[in-house]
């Protein structure tokens, strides 16, 4: 058992960075628009770091955002408006932690007031968002990093390591998958005993979606719905993604094929918006993923992940294994099938008696299986880290806008495919899904 430690993590990881350090002093002025659940979490792992401070806070549902200041220490002020935010000049850069839809038109507005921009992932709603973000972010200089944070932990570094040493070989399919089976994760969340039209404001949570009448289902379970959402591929499947890019050094899938159903979860939700999905997408770096994800099961635990290589497997989840393949030729069934004439010939071969004839096997010298644990800080935190990081030194992280747009990219992909029930294709040249 070998612990992947904070400690190992930054003495061997330098070549693909490391978490950063600030001082007390000197501290990144950050507002936040949007203080849902995933909120909070960022919020509390911004803390952690005191290179930061959050100054400013604004939501749609007065209960959160007491419980935002609350969990500042009062030390932040509330704002009626995300643009109020925006003004305010001593602002440096800000949390996007909103349902999809807003993601485009936040990210824009925050870039063109000179704001650095963390954005939750997906980072689009749509592929055509994506190009947009990022012209925007590289004419203005600006800093855009995107919240699927799993790959600033030490286990996926560690991963890439071995990836790219040649531990595994040749990788030709990678299978992920999440899986759940509760009301809460298949997003049919609680609604606070609190909310009214009194305390959520409707008109801010709708924004550039469709009009629709006052709903505590849709405001609160807001994944379950199109208008604002593109369900399990943009809720799970991009973290897989963003994983699967950052490791295998792949741009984004030249093919998608997906299918997916509702079969149990129907209350609050749209029809479009399934309960269990799969997918396959084809990489032109030479490998194939497979995707899959049901709200209806979770005996096989919460997540899978496996990079399956020629020479070893990595699987991923609740820290990381590696597996030597054992491959041995072993043609005996086949060859007792000729003319014994002809099989005693194939016997007497030296290639065959190296490879497939057990007395004259020289010695292999494999190494067994690795298990690598994590411990210190976790992956959010570290995320947030790289952040600021990009905002003082002016150098963008990996999972810059680029990055985020291919990653969401990959959800939009299999969604479109699952709806129209085709194949889906990238076209390089554009960034974007290809044209039908």
């Amino acid at each position: 058992m070998m612990e992947l430690t904070r400690r190992t993590f930054l003495g061997s990881g330098a070549a693909l960075g490391a978490a950063p350090t600030y001082a007390a002093n000197d501290r990144i002025q950050v507002g936040v628009i949007g203080a849902g659940a995933r909120s909070h979490e960022l919020m509390a792992a911004l803390l952690q770091h005191q290179g930061a401070e959050i100054v400013a806070v604004v939501d749609a549902y007065k209960g959160r955002l007491e419980r935002a200041l609350d969990r500042v220490k009062g030390r932040a002020k509330a704002y009626k408006t995300y643009q109020e935010v925006l003004a305010q000049k001593s602002i440096d850069a800000v949390l996007v932690v909103t349902p999809d839809h807003w993601h485009r038109k936040m990210a824009l507005e925050a870039i063109a007031a000179g704001k650095d921009v963390y954005c939750e992932k997906p980072l689009t709603y749509k592929t055509s968002d994506g190009l947009e973000i990022i012209q925007a972010a590289r004419a203005a200089r600006r800093i855009v990093q995107v919240g699927s944070q799993g790959m600033s932990s030490p286990t996926q570094r560690r991963a890439k390591e071995m990836i790219r040493a040649g531990k595994l070989g040749k990788v030709t399919l990678i299978r992920a998958a999440y899986n759940r089976n509760t009301a809460s994760g298949a997003w049919i969340y609680p609604i606070p005993p609190d909310a009214s039209p009194q305390t959520v404001d409707w008109e801010m949570f709708l924004g550039p979606a469709p009009k629709r009448p006052f709903s505590l289902e849709r405001f609160f379970r807001w994944r379950c719905y199109e208008d604002y959402s593109g369900g399990i591929a943009t809720d799970l499947f991009v973290h897989l993604c963003t994983t699967i890019h950052f490791l295998m050094d792949a741009k984004a899938p030249a093919k998608a094929l997906a299918l997916g159903q509702l079969y149990r979860w129907k209350e609050s939700r749209d029809a479009g918006i399934p309960d269990t999905l799969n997918a396959i997408l084809e990489y032109p770096e030479g490998f194939v993923v497979n995707l899959s994800s049901t709200f209806n099961n979770q005996t096989s635990a919460e997540g899978s992940f496996q990079i399956l290589g020629t020479e070893g497997t990595i699987t991923l989840g609740g820290g990381m294994t590696f597996y030597p393949e054992m491959a041995v030729e072993d043609n005996r069934w086949i060859v007792e099938s000729w003319p014994r004439a002809l099989e005693d010939a194939y016997y007497r071969d030296p290639k065959v008696r190296q490879t497939e004839v057990v007395d004259s096997w020289k010695p292999r010298v494999v190494e067994g299986v690795q298990q690598f644990q994590e411990q210190g800080l976790e992956a959010t935190v570290i995320h947030l880290g790289h952040w600021l990081d990009s905002i003082r030194t002016r150098k963008p992280y990996w999972e810059d806008a680029l990055a985020g747009h291919r990653a969401a990219a990959c959800a939009h992909m299999v969604n479109l495919s699952a709806h129209q029930q085709r194949m889906v294709e990238w076209d390089f040249a554009r960034d974007d899904i290809k044209r039908s």
